[in-house]
């Protein structure tokens, strides 16, 4: 199957026609009409510095239903005592830059570049992407951010700068969202740590039925 390249025209192919490993275009823009489309199709960027923009629905999905997220023994000592504060939407601009330079297992470079950052940033001024800041009394020390639309919360990237400051934010944060009635949060691919959280992989035609359900 041949791969797409998108021009101008704010669309995306059916996502059944990606790749086996999930890759669906490449090209476009980064352009708010354009990542609020691939969201809701259940389609993310992601790419590198020195590669045209790429777009991804990988199947199976791997995802977090509220409800099952699992917290440890230690992580419950943590957070009963307050460990970090905990904030939302206080500093986007800094919590993606830290998730951008943040070093990572197995990973050279960063797929957050400039360009995603300003795109990021002016969904997070239009209301539609959000951060969660975790601090140890004035310092950040840790942090996510992600896209929410409707009952959905779609993740992006998580960094720490202190032992389990990320994972603490993600917790708290889960649960706020769950209070909020948020059905479903998107973790995109496997990684151990959200694994290590109750995340699961699903299939794809089911994960976009139920964002489509709660958008």
């Amino acid at each position: 199957m041949k791969l797409v390249v998108l021009d101008k025209s704010i669309w995306f192919p059916p996502v059944e026609n990606a790749l086996d490993e999930g890759l669906l275009a490449i090209g476009g823009d980064l352009s708010e009409e354009r990542l609020l489309l691939a969201y809701s199709s259940g389609i993310f960027p992601w790419f590198s510095e020195d590669q045209p923009i790429a777009w991804w629905s990988p199947d199976p999905r791997f995802v977090l239903f509220p409800e099952d997220l699992y917290i440890s023994k230690s992580m419950r000592l943590m957070l009963n005592k307050n460990k970090f504060k905990v904030t939302t939407n206080q500093n986007f601009k800094e919590v993606i830059i830290q998730c951008a330079i943040a070093k990572r297992n197995f990973q050279y470079g960063t797929w957050i570049t400039d360009e995603m950052i300003d795109a990021y940033i002016n969904l997070y001024n239009k209301g539609f992407a959000h951060s969660v800041e975790v601090w140890n009394e004035d310092e950040l020390v840790g942090g996510l951010y992600g896209i929410r639309m409707g009952k959905c919360f779609f993740g992006e990237s998580m960094f720490h700068k202190a032992d389990n400051a990320s994972k603490y934010g993600f917790i708290t944060y889960v649960n706020q969202l769950k209070s909020e009635g948020v059905v479903i949060i998107d973790c995109q691919v496997y990684t151990p740590h959200l694994d290590s959280l109750g995340a699961i992989q699903i299939r794809r035609a089911k994960f976009i039925e139920i964002i489509k359900d709660n958008l």
